[in-house]
């Protein structure tokens, strides 16, 4: 009978997996990368919600009671929800895995008050840092960082998963850059909401925003986005399932172009980006 709980025991520790939550779905993808059968990580933002007003449901706030560890990356639900969280577990860790990455203004039109959204957009930061796989890099890195802090005896394990990991990421980079490598430098894409900007930098493209924080356009600006997409060629608009796309819908009909669905948000992240890129090689 000892011998039956000592064994018991000896695989709980085993097997006993760090319980993690994240903001979004590919956040699971890169602490799933780092943590293997290590971690356990639930999603706070489902496919086809959005992380700038989402709310949590009952039973995401259960699961939070249950956490260790929470990776949060500055989407904007998580400036009301963060103090929530802790406040139901005082036990837990928030970790901003999107630290040390260098963030830029949320890019976006301006309309009659040019100044005053040029002033939002100084002080409005773009969190979509993921779109872009050197990013990326730096929040594996995030990841591993935390987590070996918290689990100390599998720092192997981590730094295994961590080492062909930021291989993967790299090739990935290098993939995007061939799909790329016809498409003149500065080619426009025009999107609805203007996720992609870390993308366009990496990969030096311009984005072409119908949209900023999540507001449609008013007739006289949505006519001078027209003119500025004629007048740099854009021949597709990328919109996502979480917004509306019926700004982009009456563009896309007076310019005669495509209307191309696309998230940041998809869960396979990598095969999202590569489609993004041939998608904008093919339409330059």
């Amino acid at each position: 009978m000892k011998k039956l709980l000592f064994l018991l025991l000896f695989s709980t520790l085993i097997f006993a997996q760090t319980n993690i939550v994240v903001s979004i779905l590919p956040q699971k993808i890169f602490v799933d990368k780092i943590g293997g059968d290590k971690v356990h990580t639930s999603v706070m933002v489902q496919a086809g919600d959005s992380p700038h007003t989402y709310e949590p449901k009952p039973s995401q706030m259960l699961e939070i009671t249950k956490a260790d560890l929470y990776f949060s990356i500055g989407v904007e639900f998580e400036k009301v929800w963060l103090e929530k969280f802790q406040n139901q577990n005082k036990h837990l860790i928030i970790s901003d895995i999107s630290r040390d990455i260098n963030k830029s203004a949320m890019q976006g039109h301006h309309d009659d008050d040019e100044e005053h959204h040029a002033e939002e957009n100084i002080e409005s930061k773009d969190p979509h840092v993921w779109v872009n796989p050197m990013n990326v890099k730096q929040i594996a890195q995030n990841i591993y960082e935390t987590l070996i802090g918290i689990d100390s005896n599998n720092t192997d394990y981590y730094k295994a998963h961590l080492t062909t990991y930021l291989k993967e990421l790299d090739a990935l980079d290098d993939e995007i850059k061939t799909i790329l490598k016809d498409t003149p430098e500065n080619t426009t894409f025009m999107v609805f909401h203007p996720a992609w900007g870390y993308f366009a930098q990496r990969y030096h493209l311009q984005q072409l925003s119908i949209e900023v924080e999540g507001k449609s356009p008013k007739m006289k600006a949505l006519i001078q986005i027209m003119k500025k997409a004629k007048e740099q060629n854009v021949r597709a608009i990328f919109t996502q399932p979480e917004f509306s796309d019926k700004s982009a819908n009456l563009i896309a009909q007076n310019l005669h172009i495509q209307v191309i669905k696309t998230s940041p948000l998809s869960p396979n992240w990598a095969e999202n980006l590569k489609n993004l890129a041939t998608a904008i090689a093919q339409k330059k």
